[in-house]
């Protein structure tokens, strides 16, 4: 009779080599794991997955081609199942509700990645969510926020490139006094103190991106 224990396969996905050796080294020692391919971008991650059919995918938000969220979205396209849990260094609540909602099994911030990564790879095959405490914290915490209209994030946008509010109206083919209203609207959702502020704080949640 086999007492040999059933790995969790598992595909490692980052730019940068070191976070890449990391996962591995962490992996290596596990008996119930077994890395079975790595990627550096987005586009290697959706051919990778095919290539080896992993049971948990664990990747980057933040890569250069491809960024980790299109690759979540197109993997889950195609194969409706896969379980991926996704990596960032910013607590960006728009970013994680993007991936939750795009299929991402869990969610996990950089700075705790050999304290959790372990237990999440197993939370996650075990079709559980597995999100860090620090995220869920983040998401609980702007979840009763006020969110920005598709037309307020419009004029975000052009604020954040500097446009003043006439350049905005102009832009959006409307007047000046409903970008002003906009603005005033875009302030009190954020808590912001004025446009500068409003900017950072969309940038920082991800709400905009430069």
């Amino acid at each position: 009779m086999s007492t040999e224990i059933a790995q969790i396969r598992i595909l490692a996905v980052d730019d940068h080599p070191i976070v890449r050796e990391g996962m591995a080294a962490l992996i290596a020692i596990q008996p119930d794991m077994i890395l079975v391919g790595e990627a550096c971008d987005g586009r290697e991650a959706i051919q990778q997955f095919r290539t080896h059919r992993p049971d948990v995918t664990v990747m980057d938000l933040q890569m250069p081609e491809m960024n980790g969220l299109d690759a979540l979205i197109a993997i889950r396209n195609e194969f409706p199942d896969a379980k991926i849990i996704m990596l960032t260094t910013y607590k960006s609540d728009t970013q994680i509700v993007r991936a939750l909602k795009a299929g991402a099994q869990g969610y996990l911030l950089k700075n705790a990645l050999h304290k959790e990564l372990l237990a999440a790879i197993r939370t996650a095959n075990a079709g559980k969510k597995a999100i860090s405490p620090e995220v869920s914290l983040e998401i609980v915490e702007h979840n009763m926020d006020d969110h920005l209209t598709p037309a307020e994030i419009n004029v975000l946008r052009l604020i954040a490139a500097g446009r003043a509010n006439k350049e905005i109206a102009e832009q959006l083919s409307t007047t000046e006094e409903s970008v002003k209203s906009r603005v005033r609207s875009i302030l009190s959702k954020l808590g912001a103190s004025d446009r500068t502020h409003a900017t950072t704080i969309a940038l920082k949640r991800g709400i905009i991106e430069l």
